[in-house]
């Protein structure tokens, strides 16, 4: 009886979660409840209090799969690129791309982003999300300086300022891209942070 309690928990969770994710990204953070998450995939409110107890843990689980899927590197593993200056140009290339920055809905990040000056657990899982980003970022910066691909001073600086650079991105698109495509500043700051990385800019 317990193994099928957590197969059914295994199976229900993940698609609670995922639910819930769905109708923020239609409704928002104001309009989401419990009642509406359950009514898309049609089951009873008192499920997902089963599984959750209430909305503050159900948002706790979501924001802790929202990291989990931001932290991880099958986007950004190019290992198996060989050429050190082809494997610097393709972290580049997906650090600036459309497809990393919507990894998560944008309305979504920034609505927990939000809450994360008035909710110390939130602001927790973010602040871990963005360290292990520029820590990433900081050891492949070592990597290509060391091999000569990129010339920096502080490593961890260089990582600061690519991160930064990337966050900023949703921003611009959302309040000053206008018609303009996505990719046309992204480029631009890509280029930028070329520039910076190869000519001892931090």
């Amino acid at each position: 009886m317990a193994g099928r309690k957590n197969r059914n928990a295994e199976l229900r969770i993940p698609e609670i979660l995922e639910a819930y994710y769905r109708v923020l990204i239609d409704e928002g953070l104001e309009g989401t409840s419990i009642s509406k998450i359950a009514k898309s995939i049609d089951i009873h409110p008192s499920l997902i209090l089963h599984y959750f107890q209430n909305k503050d843990n159900l948002r706790a689980a979501l924001i802790e799969l929202i990291v989990s899927k931001f932290k991880s590197r099958h986007l950004i593993n190019f290992d198996h690129i060989e050429d050190d200056q082809e494997r610097f140009d393709a972290l580049m290339d997906m650090i600036f791309s459309y497809e990393w920055s919507r990894t998560v809905d944008p309305g979504v990040h920034f609505g927990f982003y939000y809450q994360s000056f008035r909710d110390e657990h939130v602001h927790k899982l973010f602040t871990d999300m963005f360290v292990w980003f520029r820590d990433f970022l900081h050891d492949q910066f070592v990597d290509f300086n060391r091999k000569g691909v990129i010339q920096v001073s502080d490593e961890v600086k260089a990582a600061d300022f690519v991160l930064t650079m990337m966050e900023g991105l949703e921003f611009h698109a959302h309040f000053l891209a206008g018609d303009n495509p996505f990719e046309d500043f992204a480029q631009s700051c890509k280029k930028t942070a070329y520039t910076i990385l190869k000519n001892r800019g931090v």
